[in-house]
C-alpha cells in the first residue's frame, strides 16, 4: 500500500482512501488502477455537482451572468472561483495535465465498470462564501492578497513539485503555513471539508467504498470516519452547509461607520447650525464618492460607471446591505457588455492583470472590488477628517 492510500475496516465495511494531486499524471493512473483493482461497491469522488459539470463542460463559463452574480452579493465568490481555477490551469499547463483529471479518470473508470460514482464534496460556492464570512476585515485583506498573488504568479511548477505534494511532510508544512497565515481559511477549506467529505463517504452505499480525494485530506477524513464508526460524531453536515451567522460584534461593526457619520453630522448641526452641517456633509461626500469613483476609474470603468460610483457610494455607506461595487459593476456590464470571446478566454485572462483589463467580464469584477475598496477607504479617511473639522 502506498503512502497516499489508506485502508480502513470500520463497522463491518471497508473504506479505501486514495490520496491524489489534482494535476498529476501519476494520480490519473493511480485513480484508474485503484478502481480496477479494488472493484468497490461505490466510488466517492472529491467533487461537487457544480465542479463536475464544469469538468465535463469547460465552456460552461460562457453561460455566466455576471450582473446577476453581483446582485446576489457573490462578487467575491465569483472572483475567487475564477482565480483558483486559473491558478490550477496554469500549474497544470506546466506539467501537461488539466486540473481535475484525476477525479475525471476515477469517474470514467467507475462508469466503465458499472460502479456508481458519488460526488461527496461540499459545493464550492458554499465553501468560498463561508471562507469569506468567517474572516475578519484583516483576514479578508490577507485572503484577497493571497488570491492576487496566486493569480499573477509566474513561478514555474515541475512534475516533481506536484508529486511532492502527496508526501505527508510537504503537505504538513503547507497546512501549517496556511493555518498560521489564514487560520479561518484553513478551517473552512481543510478542516470543515475533512468532516464533510468523511460524512458523505460514510453515507455511500455498499460494503466497500473507494474514496478518491486530495492527499491533504487523508488524515482528517480518516480521523472523522473513525469517529463516525464509533458513534462519536454525527453524519449530519447541515451546519457546514449554511453561512455562519454574524456575531453581535460583527453586526455592530457593519453599523459603526454609518452611525459615526450620522452622529458627526448631527454634532455639526448642534454646534454650528446648517452651515456647519452642509460643510461636514460635503467633506464626507467628497471623500467617500471621490475615492469610489477613483477606484472605478483606475479599474478602467466607463465614465458612467465612474459617475455611478461617486453618486451611489454614500447610499451604500449608510446601508450595510448595499455595496457601491454592485452599482458600478452593473453599470459597467450594461455599458460594455461582455462578448462571447470574453467568456471563451475567461480562465486564461484571469491569470494576469492585463487579462483583467482586456476581458470585459473580468473588468466588471475588477471594478466591483476597486470601487468598493475606494468607498471603504473614503469612509476610513472621512471619519477623522470630520472629527478634525468639528474641533476647529
Amino acid at each position: 500500500m502506498s503512502q497516499t492510500e489508506k485502508r480502513l475496516s470500520l463497522g463491518g465495511r471497508t473504506f479505501v482512501l486514495l490520496g491524489t494531486a489534482h494535476i498529476s499524471r501519476e494520480s490519473i493512473a493511480e485513480a484508474r488502477a485503484a478502481v480496477a483493482a479494488e472493484q468497490p461497491d461505490c466510488a466517492a469522488i472529491e467533487l461537487d455537482e457544480q465542479r463536475l459539470a464544469l469538468l465535463k463542460n469547460p465552456d460552461s463559463w460562457q453561460n455566466l451572468d455576471v450582473a446577476q452574480a453581483l446582485r446576489k452579493g457573490q462578487g467575491f465568490v465569483l472572483m475567487a472561483n475564477l482565480v483558483l481555477s486559473s491558478f490550477q490551469r496554469r500549474m497544470g499547463a506546466d506539467v501537461g495535465v488539466k486540473p481535475g483529471e484525476d477525479m475525471k479518470a476515477a469517474i470514467q473508470a467507475a462508469e466503465e465498470a458499472g460502479i456508481p460514482a458519488v460526488m461527496v464534496d461540499r459545493p464550492i460556492t458554499t465553501t468560498l462564501r463561508r471562507a469569506w464570512a468567517r474572516n475578519s476585515l484583516w483576514g479578508k485583506a490577507k485572503l484577497l492578497a493571497a488570491l492576487a498573488s496566486s493569480a499573477f504568479s509566474k513561478e514555474a511548477v515541475s512534475a516533481a513539485d506536484i508529486e511532492s505534494l502527496k508526501n505527508s511532510s510537504e503537505m504538513d508544512s503547507l497546512m501549517e503555513e496556511l493555518a498560521e497565515t489564514l487560520p479561518a481559511v484553513k478551517t473552512v477549506l481543510i478542516d470543515e471539508r475533512d468532516r464533510y467529505l468523511a460524512s458523505h463517504i460514510w453515507q455511500c452505499g455498499g460494503n466497500k467504498v473507494l474514496a478518491v480525494l486530495g492527499a491533504g485530506h487523508l488524515p482528517g477524513v480518516e480521523r472523522h470516519l473513525t469517529a463516525l464508526s464509533a458513534g462519536q460524531e454525527s453524519a449530519d453536515t447541515s451546519a457546514l452547509e449554511a453561512l455562519p451567522p454574524k456575531t453581535l460584534a460583527g453586526r455592530l461593526a457593519g453599523l459603526l461607520v454609518p452611525a459615526l457619520l450620522v452622529a458627526l453630522v448631527a454634532a455639526g448641526f448642534v454646534t454650528g447650525g446648517v452651515h456647519a452641517t452642509v460643510g461636514l456633509l460635503t467633506r464626507w461626500l467628497l471623500w467617500n464618492g471621490s475615492l469610489a469613483a477613483l477606484g472605478t476609474l483606475l479599474a478602467g470603468g466607463h465614465v458612467l460607471a465612474v459617475l455611478t460610483g461617486f453618486v451611489t457610494a454614500p447610499f451604500a455607506t449608510l446601508n450595510p446591505f448595499l455595496s457601491v461595487g454592485v452599482f458600478t459593476g452593473f453599470v459597467q456590464a450594461w455599458m460594455r457588455k461582455p462578448k462571447v470571446g470574453d467568456m471563451e478566454t475567461l480562465a486564461e485572462d484571469a491569470s494576469s492583470l492585463r487579462g483583467f483589463y482586456r476581458n470585459r467580464l473580468l473588468r466588471v469584477l475588477l471594478i466591483f472590488f476597486a470601487s468598493s475598496l475606494g468607498g471603504a477607504i473614503g469612509n476610513i479617511i472621512a471619519v477623522p477628517a470630520l472629527v478634525s473639522s468639528l474641533l476647529h
